[in-house]
């Protein structure tokens, strides 16, 4: 009686060893500092909890400006700061068909909190670029591989205020960068 007690437990052990496996929760990373090199700046994301994160952004975006009146056109280069609450939706679902989750490569849902700050270069008598902010909600993927090469995209809708007006806003972002430490 005691034989079979013991193979029941070698079998059912091993067998409850995997199924503990594929239940355990795929998390997002606790700290990510990254550097974004198509739009020069630094990244650093928090994760708060298994799928959420607080993604926080500083860097220099560039713009072209062009007026028919002035028949003048100019390009000008702000200082922008970006803060997102986000939810990775996907991270499950990526796991299980053996994608990369590692770095915080999965789909995400964010609100999103831009300040565009007054341009270090552009702003001349012919154009007044006014500082402005930006509150969106967005849909994005950040994918990093081999070598920790990031890459980054997201896209959405909402609406940009600036002392002189408010208005419809599409913001999309694309980088490539490089996540640095641990």
């Amino acid at each position: 009686m005691t034989k079979n007690y013991f193979l029941l437990l070698l079998f059912i052990v091993p067998f409850s060893a995997v199924q503990a496996q594929e239940e355990a929760p795929v998390s997002v990373a606790k700290n990510q500092f990254k550097i974004n090199l198509l739009f020069p700046g630094f990244v650093y994301e928090h994760g708060f909890s298994e799928k959420n994160t607080l993604y926080s952004e500083a860097s220099l975006g560039f713009g072209y400006k062009y007026s028919d009146y002035y028949d003048k056109s100019d390009v000008y280069i702000v200082p922008i700061i970006t803060e997102q609450f986000r939810h990775y939706y996907n991270l499950e679902k990526r796991a299980n068909k053996d994608k990369r989750t590692e770095r915080n490569s999965g789909n995400y849902l964010a609100l999103n909190a831009s300040y565009f700050f007054k341009p270090l270069s552009g702003d001349t008598e012919y154009f007044s670029y006014v500082p402005s902010s930006t509150v969106a909600a967005v849909w994005g993927l950040q994918r990093t591989y081999k070598g920790r090469f990031n890459l980054e995209f997201n896209i959405g809708a909402g609406v940009n205020f600036s002392k002189c007006e408010t208005k419809l806003a599409l913001p999309f972002n694309f980088t490539l960068g490089w996540v640095i430490g641990k």
